[in-house]
């Protein structure tokens, strides 16, 4: 079956193409590290040492081919839209103590993740909405560019997590602790950030229009060009000291 896929592929090995032009390559997203590793083994392709793939642009249908061999979803690296299947929250708990940090793109659409550990695991556009993440620690966690809109983030530990891009919309984020977070152009209107700790946090750019930051503590905060309208401040600490 390898033989067969490999000829399906029509590209050369140095990146060349006939015509001396380089080839685009294209980074692909496999459902987990085993899949990603084979299939870079298969196709002839670079595997990142995570769940990606780097691979000169070929035929859908080899790629296709290769992941249904070893039972992988997959998706390009700049897609938005996951196409992934949706897993169990017990089955990322599972991964993550068995030393997998990266899910990146996982669907995890409303998961009830409550008081879980996953410090420093990438969640790079993971689909988390709607999900309980109560008292979760994601403390140094990459969550850039995820979907968190209407996810219950209450006493959750996301001290320096990377929260850039991130989708915060509605979230309930009271009581969390954001020290150092990167919230760079997150979006975070009408989130409740009530009583929540953001000494130290980034963000510049971001939407936190009609956001609860009340009794917020504010300290060192970087709001620069900010979006607060009709952001409720009563109470927050907004001392740089």
């Amino acid at each position: 079956m390898k033989e067969l896929i490999q000829k399906l592929l029509s590209f050369s090995s140095n990146g060349i193409s006939s015509s001396g032009d380089r080839i685009r390559q294209d980074v692909l997203l496999f459902d987990s590290l085993y899949a990603a590793q084979e299939i870079a083994f298969i196709l002839g392709g670079e595997w990142d040492g995570c769940n990606g793939v780097v691979l000169p642009k070929k035929d859908e249908l080899a790629v296709n081919t290769a992941a249904k061999l070893v039972g992988a979803q997959w998706c390009y690296c700049e897609d938005k839209s996951a196409i992934l299947i949706k897993f169990a929250a017990d089955e990322l708990k599972r991964r993550y103590a068995a030393g997998e940090r990266y899910f990146i793109n996982a669907n995890l659409r409303g998961a009830w993740l409550c008081e879980c550990l996953l410090s420093e695991a990438n969640l790079s556009w993971a689909k988390l909405n709607l999900a309980n993440l109560s008292g979760v620690n994601l403390s140094k966690a990459d969550l850039s560019e995820a979907d968190l809109s209407e996810a219950n983030l209450s006493e959750a530990n996301l001290s320096t997590a990377n929260l850039t891009r991130t989708n915060l919309t509605k979230a309930n984020l009271r009581l969390a602790d954001l020290r150092g977070a990167n919230l760079s152009k997150a979006f975070l209107s009408e989130a409740n950030l009530s009583e929540a700790d953001l000494r130290g946090a980034n963000l510049e750019l971001a939407d936190l229009r009609g956001a609860d930051l009340s009794g917020t503590n504010l300290s060192g905060v970087n709001l620069k060009n900010a979006k607060v309208i009709e952001a409720d401040l009563a109470r927050a600490t907004l001392s740089n000291d």
